[in-house]
């Protein structure tokens, strides 16, 4: 016989567990005389397979069944469903803690949040310590941050060769320049890179420019450009964020932007800017879109976690005129523009395979370029010609 204490010790539970047992009925003890209580052997034991009962999740009442009656097969099952997806979440949870300390990729948790809560995201990635521009291409190329630093200098070493960084064409950028009538006097430029649209634009206006990009290397290429063409006079080149523009309100007749709104996201980058657009000013950018509504799995996977917000045609257009814009024209740029971008692209993937054979970066650039080549009906990039 045990005395209430020397079960509760046995069992590795309080006094008052026990008492409270007793109350539900999982336990009787027998009262003696003078008020004590004792506890059997078979109480002993019928309270350890209690506690194994209780190791598997049931509750209280369900162990008190479980005891009294032949088992609910059930009710068993039920508790284990409950208990496999707990054991989901708590595997999930510790993935996540690991991925975090850095022992595994965090690709895919950094593209759940981005399409989830973009600007959290981007917030959280600034708390982190990234600097704005680090935080935009963590959440744009390299998703993870584990990764982002290595991602990033293999991904330099790769477009630092190229002239284009997306598609595009001089065919293309003219065409576009036609439709604005009278032509800008003033007109500013955002994502520039190494300034082939710069130059044309120079070439085929007098419009004073400013042309803006968030890296360095880029703009040192484009003044280079602008001192051999003589343009430096007209033209300016600027160090700084699209996000945060340093110019007073409507300053620009025009604002350029070829493959670059997507950074901002299309919503947020078309009310943005039109504060720095005059009345009446023009809008000209190029956004990938979907050319169908029934887009193969495969592409549509890709761009799913390249570019979530992607859009078809109607959608953007309604976007922009939701925006306050009016639409003066749109086209999908040339089987060239792609050319320009994924030829020279696809030389310098593999000139560099050997010294970075498992470089995420050069994987991520070499499946986009086979998703256009198998898929490229499917999507484009759509040149839109807006009115403010």
């Amino acid at each position: 016989m045990y005395r209430i204490s020397e079960l509760a010790q046995l069992a590795g539970l309080s006094r008052t567990a026990l008492l409270y047992y007793e109350k539900q009925g999982l336990l009787r003890a027998q009262r003696q005389s003078n008020g004590y209580r004792l506890y059997s052997e078979q109480d002993r034991q019928r309270l350890y397979l209690l506690q194994q009962l209780q190791a598997g999740g049931l509750s209280l009442s369900e162990c008190k069944a479980c005891l009294d009656a032949k088992l609910n097969q059930s009710l068993l099952q039920a508790r284990l469903q409950k208990l496999d997806h707990e054991i989901a979440q708590k595997q999930q949870a510790r993935h996540l803690l690991a991925s975090l300390l850095g022992h595994s990729t965090l690709r895919a948790w950094h593209q759940a949040i981005d399409q989830a809560a973009p600007d959290a995201h981007l917030s959280w990635l600034k708390q982190q310590g990234f600097n704005e521009k680090e935080a935009l291409r963590l959440k744009w190329l390299s998703h993870d941050m584990n990764e982002h630093e290595q991602y990033m200098a293999d991904f330099m070493a790769v477009y630092q060769g190229l002239n284009y960084w997306a598609p595009g064409s001089a065919e293309d950028t003219l065409r576009a320049l036609a439709l604005l009538s009278p032509p800008p006097a003033t007109l500013l430029e955002i994502g520039c890179g190494k300034g082939i649209a710069t130059t044309l634009l120079a070439q085929h206006t007098t419009a004073s420019i400013t042309a803006i990009d968030n890296e360095p290397t880029a703009l040192e290429a484009l003044q280079q450009q602008l001192e051999v063409l003589g343009f430096t006079k007209r033209v300016t080149a600027l160090c700084t964020s699209m996000t945060e523009l340093p110019f007073a309100e409507q300053s620009f007749d025009a604002i350029w932007s070829e493959g670059s709104a997507y950074i901002m996201g299309l919503v947020q980058a078309l009310r943005y800017w039109k504060t720095f657009l005059k009345p009446g000013g023009y809008l000209v950018l190029s956004e990938l879109v979907w050319l169908t509504d029934a887009p193969s799995p495969e592409a549509r996977d890709f761009w799913q976690q390249g570019y979530p917000d992607m859009q078809n045609i109607a959608t953007c257009i309604q976007r922009m005129q939701d925006a306050g814009y009016q639409l003066v024209d749109q086209f999908s740029l040339s089987d060239q523009a792609w050319q320009n971008y994924y030829q020279p692209l696809q030389e310098r993937i593999d000139a560099m395979k050997p010294q970075l054979p498992n470089s995420r970066a050069l994987l991520d650039s070499q499946q986009e370029i086979n998703i256009y080549r198998q898929y490229g009906a499917e999507f484009a990039y759509q040149m839109f010609v807006l009115r403010g």
